[in-house]
């Protein structure tokens, strides 16, 4: 059985997810760790799903019985993990979250001693000693050799001032009126707390999590709220976060979402203008409009493409020197201030842009017009591999005929297929896109 999928491990929580694979796959994460401890202390941080309980003490018992000592933190962000395992001199850091996921999933993310993902080798090689009896064996100790954990509910603070840093000093949020979406989720308390103090009137959506509501009809995968919210207040700006806050959705002054893809834009387009874009380009991923990439063009900025992920993102960023990026579903990677996506941090980004512009943000975050684009999710029964679809191929060359840009995948969390199509004929595009649903509903339902 495969452990690890695009973000860490995820699945059901209780199911696939049980309390036996976290324990195992812990002590499995802390030989590895081992091998380069320095202060042999692991931090762990969940956000508010009920399931996090039974998850982190199985993970906690899971590091404890290899001589690990763990830092247990309470919900926070995910972007938050990632920055206080560094600055708290931490071998590792682990979040217990399945993001935007439905409460009843669940995952464990890894991040090493600098704050940064594991990469696909590291996971291969955990995943190789999770299945290693004598090895999980050989790493379990006795007496005073035994792992101790301890609760610390005041860190909050650290990464709020590291929040607070990432927000120019020219600049104050006094006299803006902001409507936050916390999803019920990790960002509950951080986000209303580092606006405020930055100066605005926050009225905050959906901060009172029960362990069961998070993402539910709300955050970033659901803005109807917020839309509504922001109308009613009249606020100059809405934000969505999602279950974990990596993610950002942004909604305008007429209660508007902004297009993913025309807020990265935007942000590339300032941090350029501010000279403090690194590397000449922006890096998003293969599901970005074209138009993203034409408007980029303009500006002489190169867009450099990846693979769906956040951390497919930040790999291109690395290898090409570059400091901005992310993904058109509110993954924004501000490598100056944030390790991974930070939805918080990218929100102070825009809020900075806007004050900057001196314009409202309807007409500040729309730099460029998108070319007709649609996605559509189908769920699957089997993950049949795509070139083994007999005539599928067939349909790819005539959408590359009729200059449709395409790209389908599967979802590597959940069992969907996801199909982008892109056009600036929208009509032609609309019919391609329920030709090849039905076609691969039929395929891969059967």
């Amino acid at each position: 059985m495969k452990l690890f999928g695009t973000d860490g491990v995820r699945g059901q929580a209780g199911s696939f997810l049980t309390a036996g694979l976290a324990m195992r796959l812990a002590q499995a994460a802390g030989v590895y760790f081992k091998k380069n401890a320095k202060t042999k202390r692991i931090l762990v941080g969940k956000d508010t799903r009920r399931s996090g309980y039974m998850i982190e003490n199985a993970i906690v018992s899971g590091l404890t019985s290899v001589g690990y000592d763990v830092i247990q933190i309470g919900p926070m962000p995910t972007p938050a993990i990632a920055f206080l395992t560094q600055n708290m001199r931490c071998d590792a850091g682990i979040m217990i979250s399945a993001s935007h996921n439905p409460f009843d999933d669940n995952g464990i993310k890894f991040f090493d001693s600098r704050g940064d993902k594991f990469s696909i080798e590291i996971e291969r090689e955990i995943e190789a000693i999770y299945y290693d009896d004598s090895k999980i064996e050989e790493a379990c100790v006795v007496g005073k050799n035994i792992g101790q954990a301890k609760r610390i509910d005041d860190v909050i603070g650290r990464y709020i001032v590291q929040l607070k840093n990432s927000f120019p000093t020219e600049h104050t949020l006094q006299d803006m009126r902001i409507v936050l979406d916390a999803a019920n989720g990790a960002g509950y308390k951080v986000g209303p707390t580092v606006l405020e103090e930055l100066g605005a009137e926050v009225i905050v959506l959906h901060d009172k999590p029960d362990g069961f509501n998070i993402n539910e009809d709300c955050g970033a995968l659901h803005t109807k709220d917020l839309c509504s919210a922001v109308k009613k207040y009249r606020a100059d700006l809405g934000i969505a976060l999602d279950g974990d806050a990596d993610r950002v959705v942004i909604v305008d002054e007429k209660g508007e979402v902004v297009d993913g893809d025309q807020l990265i834009g935007a942000l590339g387009m300032y941090l350029h203008k501010q000279k403090k874009l690194k590397g000449d380009g922006i890096v998003a991923t293969v599901m970005s409009n074209q138009a993203l990439e034409d408007a980029l063009e303009k500006e002489g900025l190169k867009l450099y493409r990846s693979d769906v992920g956040d951390k497919n993102v930040l790999d291109i960023m690395k290898k090409e020197r570059i400091n901005f990026g992310g993904e058109q579903s509110g993954h924004i990677i501000m490598h100056d201030f944030a390790k991974t996506g930070d939805g918080l941090v990218s929100a102070l980004q825009v809020l900075a842009l806007i004050l900057s512009k001196k314009s409202p943000a309807s007409k500040v975050l729309r730099p460029f017009e998108l070319y007709p684009q649609e996605l559509v999710n189908i769920n699957i029964k089997q993950k049949k591999p795509l070139g083994e679809i007999e005539g599928l191929s067939e349909i790819l060359a005539e959408l590359d005929k009729d200059h449709i840009r395409h790209l389908i995948r599967y979802s590597g969390t959940e069992n969907k297929l996801r199909i982008l199509l892109e056009a600036k004929d929208e009509k032609k595009m609309n019919v391609a896109m329920k030709n090849i649903v039905d076609f691969l509903g039929s395929k891969l339902n059967a």
